[in-house]
């Protein structure tokens, strides 16, 4: 990327050296000083333009270059996500409120994102429709001038903490169940909304069941055309999927390996240095391929089957690696400097790695995305 790459991630390295304790692992730990450190870091962030970079001047960005913004998404992954939530509010819901809002949802909704003082939660899978999205249940149906929406949807991440709701709820019942679809705008204060904790290996905040009854939203709520959502899902999908650089964070704990075993490292067994070595050639081929899907996203042309090969990429990546990493981790001495800190970073990434074979869309339906996409070109 060149030496002005180099200058950003030197910036943020010393930005989060500064502000970010060594020993953090994220901002949805049972601390609460966790989301504090998430919250602040944000906001410091957003001072130094370095939130939303790439976003227009207008919406509260810097007009940066995409490659600038994917250097801030590598750094902010391999250190355990110190914007928190943000990541969502960056990634994709502002850009899709970009390219969909009217422009008072876009004085709304745009500013408080760029300034780093909101987050949002995704309001999309069901208990009978998850890697099945469109089989969805949670109903809007016509009352006044709006919609009342009643129904239930559960792991959303954040929901506990969150301000905004990106809902989706179907509006009509059509000959195709993806069609009918409308995507909502709701406020989490809304009595209406209620939110209940499902606790995991990955700890609070991650997981969660949340109840609509009767939730009255307006035309004003309704992100464009009603009935007219799933291609909006289509555009978030992309974006969410392509933009969290999972390989960084891999890339980095595997370097760090053979620093923290120290002498060792040398008493490894052949095959499990062979494998290390292999993980991180893996991590080159996913960088690759991020930095090809950014340049596609760029132009507006990254396609489904696009997003569904990293993602099946990047998953394999997180788990093949956690094991590498916890066999590791099992030979690291155990008065080493470093240890505790690797212990817990690498024992972090195994739990995630585990969820991510069905977080944003389940490794199957991404296979299935990724056939149809290579026999539709064929």
């Amino acid at each position: 990327m060149g030496p002005q790459a180099d200058e950003l991630r030197g910036r943020l390295r010393e930005l989060i050296n500064a502000a970010v304790p060594p020993d953090y692992l994220g901002a949805f730990t049972d601390d609460p000083s966790d989301l504090d450190v998430a919250q602040r870091f944000c906001r410091t962030l957003a001072r130094g333009g370095l939130l939303c970079m790439s976003w227009p001047q207008e919406f509260g960005g810097r007009d940066a270059s995409i490659w600038e913004q994917t250097v801030v998404r590598e750094e902010m992954w391999a250190h355990h996500e110190p914007r928190g939530a943000q990541y969502m509010g960056v990634n994709w819901v502002g850009p899709i409120i970009m390219r969909h809002g009217t422009d008072a949802q876009k004085r709304t909704h745009l500013p408080p994102i760029a300034g780093g003082e909101v987050i949002w939660c995704q309001g999309f899978s069901e208990p009978e429709a998850g890697s099945d999205l469109a089989s969805l249940r949670t109903t809007a149906r016509p009352d006044a001038d709006g919609w009342l929406v009643s129904g239930q949807k559960i792991w959303t991440s954040y929901a506990t903490m969150a301000q905004w709701c990106f809902l989706l709820a179907r509006t009509s019942r059509e000959d195709k169940k993806q069609r009918g679809l409308t995507i909502f705008l709701v406020p989490m204060s809304d009595p209406a909304i209620s939110v209940r904790p499902i606790r995991s290996i990955m700890g609070p905040h991650h997981l969660n069941e949340v109840f609509f009854d009767d939730l009255r939203v307006s035309a004003d709520d309704v992100l464009g055309e009603v009935g007219a959502g799933w291609s909006i899902v289509q555009d978030v999908l992309s974006f969410e999927r392509v933009g969290i650089a999972r390989y960084a964070r891999c890339e980095r704990l595997l370097h760090a390996a053979p620093d923290v075993l120290g002498s060792a490292w040398d008493d490894l067994p052949d095959e499990l240095r062979a494998r290390w070595a292999r993980m991180l050639l893996h991590c080159r081929r996913a960088r690759l391929l991020a930095y090809r899907l950014v340049a596609l996203q760029s132009a507006g042309r990254v396609r489904p089957g696009d997003a569904s090969g990293y993602r099946i990429l990047v998953t394999k990546l997180d788990q093949d690696s956690a094991e590498v990493l916890m066999e590791i981790l099992a030979a690291a001495p155990a008065d080493g400097d470093r240890t505790p800190w690797f212990r817990g970073e690498v024992e972090d990434h195994w739990k995630y790695s585990q969820a991510s074979t069905v977080s944003s869309g389940s490794i199957e339906m991404q296979r299935i995305l990724l056939s149809r996409a290579m026999l539709a070109a064929s």
